[in-house]
């Protein structure tokens, strides 16, 4: 869980980067990470967290940000000029696939996932202090 902060942005992109290790997709899902929460950051109502899970199975990584927002997140098309609105066309363009997903509790859940070579796969199963594999 991370706190509605722009600090927390910052914090998610490092615990990808731990979860995963490093390997050909690492700065793909690091950016996307970034991009989802920072609408996380922008979204959530105040005093509110967010959260980042990471599972890695089969050769595919998914990222997926929970957030207590309503709403669903929409790709834009911002203007040269906008200095907003590309954080979605960024997901869409490094993940394999995205989308959004209902919760349980208020929010959402939006995902992004990641084709791996399966060597790599093996990487996103070091154990992190504090963390759990999923099924664990």
């Amino acid at each position: 869980m991370f706190a509605r902060s722009a600090a927390s942005v910052g914090k998610a992109r490092d615990f990808a980067t731990t979860v995963v290790g490093r390997g050909d997709r690492t700065d793909d899902i690091r950016v996307c990470v970034s991009e989802l929460a920072t609408n996380a950051v922008q979204h959530t109502p105040a005093g509110r967290r967010f959260l980042v899970r990471i599972i890695c199975n089969e050769g595919v990584v998914r990222i997926e940000v929970h957030d207590a927002s309503g709403g669903t997140p929409r790709q834009c098309a911002p203007a040269d000029t906008d200095d907003r609105g590309r954080g979605l066309l960024l997901v869409s363009a490094f993940a394999d696939d995205w989308g959004v997903s209902d919760r349980s509790g208020p929010g959402k859940l939006v995902w992004a996932e990641f084709k791996i070579q399966a060597a790599a796969e093996a990487s996103c199963w070091r154990p992190v202090p504090g963390c759990r594999a999923p099924g664990s």
